[in-house]
C-alpha cells in the first residue's frame, strides 16, 4: 500500500480508541469539560450504563454560538494556545480530542448558552457527520447528549462487558470526580433511578459527609485528617488508621491540583509510611489532595491524563511519605489523631468491638517462664479521680494473664499487654538506632553477583547510596558486581537477593527503604521476644506503668503487626450489653 493521508472520520475513530475505550472514559472526559467550564452543579443521566444514553448537563460558562461547531472539531480548545501554556496546564482537559472522538462513534447533540447570550443553540452530529445549527431552549450552561455509543463500530461494542459491570466503572469514575471537586454539586441517575445527589461541600464537615457517602462511613470513622505545606508543596486529606486496612488497593485515591491521578511513586510513598503498622500484604486506605505549581508537573504523558510526571519526583515522594508517617506516629491514646479505639455496637458486635475479628488470626500464646521483674520501670500512680483523666485511666485487673482492664472517665479500657509492650519496646529500639550510621560487617568471602549491564551501571552510579545503606559493592566486570560487606543486622540473610531488590527499588523509585525495612523487621522480632508474655502476672503498678508508656509512645494504637493494642467500651456500651435503662 502507498502512503496516504487518513480521512478525518477515521482519524477521529482511531483517537476514540484511546479516549473512549468504554462508557466510563466518555463520562470522565465530559465531566472534566464541565468542571473546566466552571460548573457549580452537574447532572449525569444514563441509560444502559451510558451505551444507549449519556446526558450531562452543567451550569458552566457555556459555549458561544460561533464556537459551537469549532468545539466539535479535532484539536480545538480554549484551554491552551502556546507551548508555554502546555508546560503549566491548570485545566483538566487541553487536547481538544474528547468531543470529536465521542461524536465519531455515536449520535451526539451539543446544546449550550454562554453567559452573554440571550438564546441557546444546538448542534447534532451523527457518527461524525455534523448537521445544521439551530436555536434551542436551554439555561446558561451546556448539555452534551450521547446516544447509541459504538452503534456503527460493532467490533468495539462487542468488547463491552455487561451493563452492570460497565455501570460500576461509570459510577467509580463519577465518584472520583466527586472526590476531586468538593465545590461542585453532582447528581447521578441510571435508568431513571437516582444513584446519589451530592450537594456542594464547602466546610470540612461537609466534605467528610461527602466522603462518607462515596467511601463508606466506616472509612471516615477510622480516618485521620492530615495537612502539611512546605517548599511549594501542600498536602491534605484523610488516611485510615492501620486497623482499617484492606486486602486490595481499592480505596486509595490521589488528587493532584484537582485532577484524579494514578502515580506509582506517590502510592509507594504512602505504602512505605504504613510499613511499620500494617499486616504483611494488607493495603492502606486514603484520600489525599496534593497541591503543586503546575509548572513542576507534566500532565501530558498519558491519553487519559491519569498519569503525570514530576520535575522533582524524589522530593514529592519524600514529602508525602513524611507527612503520612508523622500522622501515623501520633496514633496513640490521647493524641488528637487517635480518637477512641473501635467500640462495640451492642451484644452481637462485642467480638468485633474488641478488635478480635479484624485481620489474620491472632498468633498463638504459648506459656513462657515468668521473669523475675518487669521490663519497664515501676511508676507511682495517683488517686483514682486523677487517673480517670488519663486517656487509658487506671488499671484495675489483669485478665487471664493477657489483658489489662482499666477504668477511665468514659468507661472500660481493655489492653493487650503483650501487643502494647511489643510496640513500646520496638519504638525504643528504633530510637536507639535512629541517627546512627548503619553498622556493616565485611563478608569473609566476597560474593559475586551476575547482573545486567543496566543494573551494573546503576550500582556504579549509586555506589555512595549503597554504601550509606550498608552495602559495599564493587563493579568487577561489565555485567558483574561483588558484594564486600552488608549491614550487621542482616549478615545472616541472602545478600544477593537483597542487592537485587535494592537495585530494583532504585530503578523504579530512585530510592530504596528496603534495607531499613529489613532492619526494622529484625528489631521488631527482637521486640516481640523481649516483650511481656501471656501468663506473666503483672502488679497494678506495672500495669499502670505500661498504660503511661502507651500514652507517650508513637504508633502505640497498634502492635508491630498492625493489630489493635487497646479498645474502649463506654458506659453506654456496657449499659446496652446488659439492657440497662430499658
Amino acid at each position: 500500500m502507498s502512503i496516504r493521508q487518513l480521512p478525518p472520520q477515521l482519524v477521529n475513530q482511531i483517537a476514540a480508541g484511546e479516549v473512549v475505550e468504554r462508557p466510563a472514559a466518555m463520562v470522565k472526559e465530559l465531566l472534566e469539560n464541565s468542571l473546566d467550564a466552571g460548573a457549580r452543579r452537574i447532572e449525569v443521566e444514563l441509560e444502559d450504563a451510558g451505551v444507549r444514553l449519556c446526558r450531562i448537563r452543567d451550569d458552566g460558562v457555556g459555549i458561544p454560538r460561533d464556537e459551537l461547531a469549532l468545539a466539535l472539531s479535532r484539536h480545538a480548545t480554549s484551554k491552551i494556545s502556546s507551548l508555554d501554556d502546555l508546560t503549566c496546564v491548570a485545566s483538566l482537559g487541553f487536547r481538544g480530542e474528547a468531543l470529536p472522538s465521542i461524536a465519531s462513534v455515536s449520535r451526539l447533540r451539543l446544546v449550550s448558552r454562554s453567559a452573554s447570550a440571550v438564546d441557546a443553540y444546538a448542534l447534532d452530529v451523527v457518527h461524525g457527520d455534523c448537521g445544521d445549527m439551530r436555536p434551542a431552549p436551554h439555561p446558561e450552561g451546556t448539555t452534551v447528549e450521547v446516544r447509541d455509543l459504538f452503534a456503527r463500530t460493532p467490533a468495539r461494542r462487542r468488547f463491552l462487558k455487561t451493563e452492570r459491570t460497565e455501570f460500576t466503572h461509570v459510577q467509580r469514575a463519577v465518584e472520583r470526580i466527586a472526590m476531586s471537586r468538593f465545590g461542585t454539586a453532582l447528581r447521578l441517575v441510571h435508568n431513571n433511578r437516582p444513584v446519589f445527589d451530592l450537594p456542594a461541600a464547602a466546610t470540612r464537615t461537609e466534605q467528610e459527609a461527602r466522603l462518607a457517602k462515596l467511601c463508606g462511613s466506616a472509612f471516615m470513622d477510622n480516618a485521620i485528617y492530615v495537612e502539611r505545606a512546605a517548599n511549594g508543596l501542600a498536602v491534605h486529606g484523610w488516611i485510615a488508621r492501620p486497623s482499617f486496612s484492606r486486602s486490595q488497593a481499592d480505596l486509595q485515591h490521589l488528587v493532584l491540583n484537582g485532577r484524579v491521578i494514578r502515580d506509582r511513586s506517590l502510592a509507594h510513598a504512602v505504602r512505605t509510611a504504613y510499613a511499620d503498622v500494617l499486616y504483611h500484604g494488607r493495603q492502606p486506605a486514603y484520600v489525599l489532595y496534593l497541591e503543586i505549581d503546575p509548572a513542576e508537573v507534566d500532565v501530558n504523558v498519558h491519553p487519559s491524563k491519569q498519569e503525570v510526571r514530576f520535575r522533582n519526583g524524589r522530593g514529592v515522594h519524600d514529602f508525602v511519605r513524611r507527612t503520612v508517617e508523622a500522622a501515623l506516629a501520633d496514633t496513640r491514646p490521647g493524641s488528637d489523631s487517635a480518637a477512641s479505639a473501635p467500640v462495640s455496637q451492642g451484644p452481637v458486635d462485642l467480638q468485633r468491638g474488641l478488635g478480635l475479628g479484624a485481620g489474620p488470626a491472632r498468633e498463638g500464646r504459648p506459656s513462657y517462664p515468668t521473669p523475675s521483674s518487669a521490663s519497664w520501670p515501676v511508676q507511682p500512680t495517683g488517686a483514682d479521680s486523677a487517673a480517670d483523666d488519663l486517656p487509658l485511666g487506671h488499671a484495675v485487673a489483669h485478665l487471664h494473664g493477657a489483658y489489662i482492664l482499666a477504668q477511665n472517665a468514659e468507661g472500660l479500657v481493655i489492653v493487650d499487654a503483650h501487643a502494647a509492650h511489643e510496640r513500646i519496646t520496638y519504638e525504643r529500639l528504633k530510637d536507639a538506632h535512629a541517627g546512627a550510621s548503619i553498622r556493616t560487617q565485611p563478608l569473609l568471602v566476597p560474593q559475586p553477583v551476575d547482573v545486567s549491564l543496566a543494573e551494573a551501571d546503576l550500582a556504579e552510579a549509586h555506589a555512595e547510596v549503597l554504601a550509606e545503606l550498608g552495602l559495599a559493592v564493587d563493579r568487577s566486570g561489565p555485567e558483574r558486581l561483588t558484594i564486600r560487606s552488608v549491614p550487621v543486622l542482616l549478615a545472616g540473610g541472602d545478600a544477593e537477593a537483597l542487592l537485587r531488590d535494592v537495585l530494583a527499588d532504585l530503578t523504579a523509585a530512585g530510592s530504596s527503604e528496603r534495607i531499613q525495612r529489613q532492619i526494622d523487621d529484625v528489631l521488631a522480632s527482637m521486640a516481640c521476644h523481649g516483650s511481656v508474655r501471656a501468663n506473666r502476672p503483672l502488679s497494678v503498678h506495672e500495669m499502670n506503668a505500661l498504660l503511661r508508656d502507651m500514652e507517650t509512645t508513637e504508633r502505640s494504637d497498634q502492635c508491630n503487626h498492625g493489630r489493635p493494642t487497646w479498645t474502649l467500651l463506654s458506659l453506654q456500651d456496657l449499659d446496652r450489653l446488659f439492657a440497662r435503662g430499658r
